[in-house]
């Protein structure tokens, strides 16, 4: 099973004669009746073995759980991930290697850009990541540690983590994991607050699972996931509020894109369109309204108006 799997493809497959060569490479003898049997016993254990040819047949195997263009999807998917260190970037991507003949796992090897990526510095959050799910299949409440990038002046301007609350630990209630913006979030129930808050997996230290179930459930019975990450620029946390924006027609795809395909919208003019939606506003959403440029116009609510306003000003004066 092991040569089979590891060395033949379509285009790659082993005769009888060399199989027999191959096993004798493991110290094991094997004639041709016996690896007939072997392959047969192979082939009901679920492995796709095809054979082709009449009298000189050659073997290999055909489907696999996953195929190449599969394999590179993921490849491509832990490449992209911020949160996963090169480390172990490059550990997932052997493994997934092993999942395809030699001669596949090539094609997948010259897809490998890790090196230059962006990546975390902070291996423990792939398991913080194991830990978490843990604690919701569970049903348990956690504590940990919150973290912030701080710079060390003291230390010749040396980057450094240092804790939230002066250390004190955050109790959630951790209801579901997310990605977004090339980051890891918990989102769960804050009972202190008595509302729903995410957090950055990374900057989550001394994760311990508690023996409190877990509080928020009715919160979290019709929670839509897409929905609440579409109204956080950046995952960056604000006061939720209506707002009202006049859109030029040839940003609608930027719009669906950010909001999603039930974004109701009505016509103004023969160049425009009004869109009503919930966001988050923060200085993000600001941000990413002022990428827009003359595109996008805040029509109201006239304080959030005000706001945006007040946050162009400020920005502004940077450059007078």
């Amino acid at each position: 099973m092991k040569i089979l799997m590891q060395e033949t493809d379509e285009a790659h497959p082993l005769s009888l004669a060399q199989l027999v060569e191959k096993l004798e490479g493991y110290g094991v003898e094997a004639e041709r009746k016996s690896l007939y049997d072997d392959m047969e016993v192979l082939r009901v254990f679920g492995i796709d073995i095809e054979k082709t040819g009449s009298r000189n047949c050659v073997y290999y195997v055909g489907s696999r759980t996953f195929e190449v263009a599969e394999l590179k999807l993921l490849v491509d998917a832990v490449q992209a991930s911020k949160f996963i260190t090169r480390k172990k970037s490059s550990d997932l991507i052997k493994k997934m290697e092993s999942l395809a003949s030699v001669y596949e796992a090539g094609t997948l090897q010259r897809q490998v850009y890790v090196g230059n990526r962006v990546k975390t510095m902070n291996e423990s959050i792939y398991y913080n990541v194991d830990k978490l799910h843990t604690a919701i299949y569970d049903d348990k409440k956690i504590s940990f540690r919150y973290t912030d990038w701080a710079v060390d002046f003291t230390a010749g301007a040396r980057v450094k983590r240092q804790v939230r609350k002066n250390g004190r630990r955050y109790a959630v209630s951790p209801w579901a994991l997310t990605w977004n913006n090339e980051n890891y979030y918990l989102v769960g129930f804050d009972a202190a607050a008595g509302r729903i808050k995410h957090y950055r997996v990374d900057k989550m230290e001394s994760i311990h699972i508690s023996e409190e179930k877990r509080s928020g459930e009715e919160y979290f019975k019709n929670f839509d996931m897409a929905l609440y990450s579409s109204r956080f620029f950046g995952m960056y946390g604000g006061m939720e509020e209506r707002v009202d924006l006049k859109v030029e027609n040839r940003l609608a795809g930027v719009m669906i894109d950010r909001f999603g395909e039930s974004l109701s919208l009505r016509q103004e003019g023969e160049e425009h369109f009004l869109a009503s939606v919930t966001v988050a506003v923060s200085p993000q959403f600001f941000s990413w309204l002022f990428g827009l440029g003359e595109g996008v116009e805040l029509l109201g609510p006239i304080e959030i108006r005000r706001q945006y306003r007040h946050y162009l000003e400020r920005v502004l004066k940077k450059y007078q």
